[in-house]
């Protein structure tokens, strides 16, 4: 007894409300929106243009995982901007996204055959691309969203959006090595960025991880 009270019912109210943001999360889409969030702030516009989704529909999930205290929202002018409630919440996707590959075979299948389609990509690790950035023999490019590359990016990464890229590769001359990297393993830019490079006569790499691995890789070595 605590207070009077049985500790079963502290408890169960403990893991009602622990299952509160397990219900969020059970929506493919609203998880899908957690991803985008977690590369930085978004209006409900761009994240309905980034997903295929109506901004009404968008704007409906967003309000759920707001009431879960998942995600944040300002006015910016006539704009709503969202981001992630926490840097927290950015770790527990990650975490979900890491446990979900280990333990369903079909997210590792999934991520494989979205990968194939882009035939025999060269990849660099972490660390490889960090030697080669401090020797000088390489640029890293992000071909995210430049108001993402302004949220966060990983030190000494140029910002080339995709739609840029080809622009960007008319100033550089193919003997450069030039590495890519975008929101992470569940990303394609990327990976269309090192065809589209490899296309036009470049050496270039394709880097799995994104910025909170890069992150988290660095931590990890100091």
């Amino acid at each position: 007894m605590v207070q009077g009270l049985p500790v079963r019912s502290f408890k169960d109210d403990l893991y009602r409300q622990f299952s509160k943001i397990g219900k969020c999360l059970s929506s493919d889409k609203r998880l899908e929106l957690m991803h985008l969030l977690s590369q930085g702030p978004k209006s409900v516009e761009k994240m309905a243009e980034a997903t295929g989704m109506s901004v009404a529909n968008v704007s409906r999930h967003l309000q759920i995982l707001h009431n879960a205290n998942l995600v944040r929202f300002k006015k910016k002018g006539t704009y709503v901007i969202y981001t992630l409630a926490s840097p927290e919440v950015k770790g527990f996707l990650n975490s979900l996204w890491r446990i979900s590959e280990m333990q369903l075979a079909d997210v590792t299948r999934i991520k494989n055959d979205l990968m194939c389609q882009f035939g025999d990509l060269d990849t660099l690790s972490i660390g490889e691309v960090k030697r080669k950035m401090e020797d000088g023999s390489i640029i890293l490019l992000d071909v995210r969203p430049s108001e993402e590359f302004e949220a966060g990016h990983i030190p000494g990464a140029m910002s080339v959006p995709m739609e840029d890229l080809h622009r960007y590769l008319q100033t550089h001359s193919k003997e450069i090595q030039i590495a890519a990297y975008c929101r992470g393993p569940y990303c394609v830019f990327a990976a269309e960025a090192v065809k589209l490079m490899q296309k036009e006569g470049f050496t270039a790499f394709h880097m799995e991880e994104g910025v909170y691995e890069w992150q988290e890789y660095h931590a990890q070595i100091h």
